[in-house]
């Protein structure tokens, strides 16, 4: 089974910056893709951003591109979602993700292993 738990969230003021960090209990990244997803009060779990195996392929909701950057650490097992330019729409607990699988996707359904949550509160 694999584990995967977030760390890093907290409270920030916008315009600031957090770096999300996902550990996991895999010894490789290969074959998985990891991704980040989030999910404020009263409102679905959204696709925030994916990441292929070999950090070769990398995908983005809209409302994130140029301010966030999903990445990974393949000798650490870590995936991470650097986030600058916050804004308090972006305020919502964050999930990290993994999937089996070098395709990307932003389905929920697609992605067998979550973390825990880590809240990520952004101040006016």
């Amino acid at each position: 089974q694999v584990q995967l738990v977030e760390s890093g969230g907290g409270l920030v003021q916008a315009g600031g910056s957090l770096r999300l960090s996902c550990t996991t209990s895999v010894r490789t990244f290969s074959p998985y893709t990891m991704a980040w997803f989030r999910q404020a009060p009263g409102k679905y779990r959204e696709f925030v951003a994916a990441i292929n195996w070999s950090g070769a392929i990398t995908d983005y909701a809209d409302f994130v591109k140029g301010r966030f950057t999903i990445s990974t650490d393949n000798a650490k097992t870590t995936a991470y979602l650097q986030m600058n330019s916050l804004k308090p729409d972006d305020t919502a607990e964050y999930y990290c993700a993994g999937r089996r699988g070098s395709i990307s996707s932003r389905s929920r359904a697609s992605y067998a292993y979550w973390g825990q949550g880590t809240q990520v509160t952004v101040s006016s």
